[in-house]
């Protein structure tokens, strides 16, 4: 199997994942009801956003910083664990189906295990 070399961003896997379900929650969060538009549908839009911007702010930062990218990625980390919790308020709160909001809560689950493999390898190797 031929690696390809990461150049940009969008050629790591866990920004495409995280991208698209951000789309998605984004879209779904979208329908929630108009009390909850300045509250919790904005604060699942902004972390789940949050991932991938700290992903490109930190990797746009890699060649001049380890520690700053590093400090990124944990930054996305955090959001990823975050929009969880999020999901599991619009389940119990009924805005997103439990079959959805859990297959998403999955979703969001393996993108914390893929940025933690990613920040432990690139701390062994910087």
């Amino acid at each position: 199997m031929v690696e390809r070399a990461i150049e940009r961003v969008e050629d790591l896997e866990v920004f495409r994942r995280a991208y698209r379900l951000s789309l998605e929650v984004h879209r779904a969060s979208l329908g929630f009801p108009r009390i909850e538009q300045f509250a919790l549908a904005d604060q699942i839009r902004r972390a789940s956003k949050s991932i991938c911007a700290n992903l490109a702010e930190g990797f746009a930062k890699q060649s001049y910083s380890a520690a700053e990218y590093r400090r990124y990625l944990l930054a996305a980390i955090g959001s990823s664990d975050e929009v969880q919790l999020w999901l599991r308020y619009c389940i119990d709160l009924g805005y997103v189906e439990d079959v959805m909001g859990r297959k998403w809560i999955e979703a969001y689950v393996e993108i914390s295990k893929m940025l933690r493999g990613l920040h432990t390898s690139w701390s062994r190797s910087s």
